[in-house]
């Protein structure tokens, strides 16, 4: 981080902040983000980008969100495969901030067929991605765009900063989701509303005193409502409680 001077740290945790106290689901972790980075790494468009890697499609979040029509949201899932930087962290599993001119240089990427039907419609000439998560299926990332400005070392250092504790929040938030989601299914009829709440706030990775903070009541009630849980889940851990209600197998 020998790029990075006080000021930029100072900015990092503020955003971490500012997104960590806004992030109540996934999709208000992506507007937070969003909105927050451009004061860490200046950005004309910034968006929170899904790509499904085995459809070729992306879905985005973005800001402004005016910015990107439906046609040209096609035109870009139209080269996806060929884009360098699904090509850098999806298919080469390349780490880190990464841009386009990291990939090729800008005089060839002006020449394809990217920047000329997606690219130079939105008016952008310079890209960096932000990896969140990436497996087989789905590469998740902060996409940073400008014009006529490529991003400097500084900025991928910057945005490198808060990286891992941006990911933390999105595997979290997604895991609350689906926590919810599990919750509110026909094989969670027997838990109360609030040993539902407790399992949300166990699912984010809350301790019982967090989950008494929140709730409003003491740690030993937080402990009673999940021996509770346990019993009527059929579970005898946290870990175990938290695996059933997110649907999965316990082994």
């Amino acid at each position: 981080m020998d790029e990075l001077g006080e000021t930029d740290l100072r900015a990092g945790l503020h955003l971490l902040q500012t997104v960590s106290a806004a992030a109540a689901d996934w999709q208000s972790f992506a507007r937070a983000g969003v909105a927050a980075l451009p004061a860490l790494v200046a950005s004309e468009i910034t968006t929170l980008s899904v790509c499904d890697l085995r459809s070729g499609h992306r879905s985005v979040i973005g800001s402004p969100d005016s910015r990107l029509s439906a046609q040209d949201r096609a035109s870009f899932d139209r080269h996806f495969d060929a884009h360098p930087l699904v090509q850098f962290h999806a298919h080469q599993r390349g780490q880190g901030a990464h841009r386009i001119s990291d990939s090729l240089p800008f005089a060839r990427f002006r020449e394809s067929a990217l920047y000329s039907e997606y690219y130079r419609s939105i008016g952008i000439d310079h890209v960096v991605a932000l990896p969140i998560l990436v497996d087989d299926d789905t590469l998740v990332s902060f996409v940073l765009n400008r014009s006529r400005r490529d991003f400097s070392d500084r900025d991928c250092a910057a945005l490198e900063l808060v990286r891992a504790p941006l990911a933390r929040m999105y595997r979290q938030a997604r895991a609350m989701a689906q926590a919810q989601a599990a919750l509110a299914g026909p094989g969670a009829l027997s838990l109360t509303a609030r040993e539902r709440e407790v399992m949300h706030w166990l699912a984010a990775g809350k301790t019982d005193r967090d989950i008494a903070a929140v709730l409003g009541c003491s740690h030993r009630t937080v402990q009673k409502h999940l021996e509770h849980v346990y019993v009527k889940l059929g579970v005898e851990t946290r870990t175990a409680a938290v695996m059933r209600a997110l649907g999965t197998r316990l082994q």
